[in-house]
């Protein structure tokens, strides 16, 4: 049975670019039809196509980087970690009665080596959004997330978390089974592990959502992933009551990668191949697994001791400014 090719979703900065590529596939057919060659010039609209690809994807502005984060066919955290797993276990439940499907985690073995890993799974469409919970993990997830963590610990696994969310999910739920203890415990523990601890942001990291599976020696992020205390949506509606004007709020909140490595807060940007990782996946995952063997294998050469103080001095670091006079 033949199978159906997936139709393209394209975002608006896209389609100056997806009407060149029409207008490529159109000159070839009937090229065919007619018997002409006309092979020079569709390498020259092709060569063409890939410059408007390269200035498209080069010069993108903090909303349109927040588009590709949240690009439904963008590879998700299950994704990666079947794509560069040996093996892979999924481990479900916080032991308190809760399994939250927007946090999955499990064992697996990354180059031959056992590894406990975890994130944030958002939902290929609208059916599978509502069953993830869009990727806002609840109380329960976290506790998942901490218990997996605190067995990686007890066996000397390192830990690998994929960051992929706009938010902890806010619901009165939620508060009501301790949203704000959770996410707090595990940034306490964390801190605390012996193993190493390697963080990514795949999409979407926002606020504290992204932070309860956030402290770590290492936090990788992929060059179009965006990284806030907290989505530009919310922001504009707490500081000017309207958010209407995210796109303001993204442009002052510093959430690109560029951004984020300038400040300090990230250790290293991911490249993405020309059209963002949903254009390539297959790439994107050897650049992703490449640059997590590669970070293991330092922190592999560090004591505990070496890696906790670390990670409690990358921390105390965030934020500090200096003040100049005017």
């Amino acid at each position: 049975m033949p199978t159906l090719e997936r139709k393209p979703i394209l975002l608006d900065f896209e389609k100056p670019l997806a009407d060149l590529e029409a207008r490529i596939f159109q000159i070839r057919e009937l090229a065919e039809e007619n018997d002409v060659d006309v092979s020079d010039e569709i390498r020259q609209l092709e060569a063409r196509a890939v410059q408007l690809r390269q200035e498209i994807f080069s010069g993108l502005s903090p909303t349109q980087r927040l588009q590709v984060a949240r690009h439904p066919r963008r590879p998700s955290t299950l994704d990666y970690i079947q794509a560069i797993s040996d093996e892979w276990m999924e481990l479900h439940g916080d032991r308190g009665g809760f399994d939250d499907p927007a946090l999955v985690g499990g064992v697996a073995r990354l180059a031959g080596r056992p590894v406990v890993m975890l994130g944030q799974q958002k939902g290929r469409d609208t059916k599978d959004n509502i069953t993830r919970n869009f990727g806002m993990a609840s109380p329960g997830g976290y506790r998942k997330a901490i218990r997996l963590m605190e067995h990686a610990d007890r066996f000397g696994m390192p830990i690998v978390t994929f960051i992929d969310t706009p938010a902890a999910w806010p619901g009165l739920d939620a508060e009501a089974f301790g949203q704000g203890e959770a996410i707090a415990y595990n940034l306490r523990e964390m801190f605390r592990f012996d193993v190493p601890i390697i963080c990514t942001v795949i999409g979407e990291g926002g606020s504290g959502g992204a932070l309860g599976i956030g402290v770590g020696d290492r936090l990788l992020m992929f060059e179009h992933s965006v990284y806030s205390v907290a989505p530009p949506e919310a922001c504009a509606a707490i500081l000017w009551r309207d958010a209407s004007k995210a796109n303001q709020a993204a442009d002052a909140l510093k959430i690109t990668a560029p951004d984020l490595k300038q400040l300090g807060i990230i250790d290293e940007i991911l490249p993405e191949p020309i059209g963002a990782a949903h254009a390539d996946p297959v790439k994107t995952t050897e650049i992703l697994k490449e640059a997590l063997l590669r970070h293991l294998d330092v922190l592999d050469r560090m004591t505990s001791e070496q890696r906790r103080e670390l990670r409690y001095q990358k921390f105390r670091a965030l934020g500090i400014f200096s003040e100049h006079p005017i």
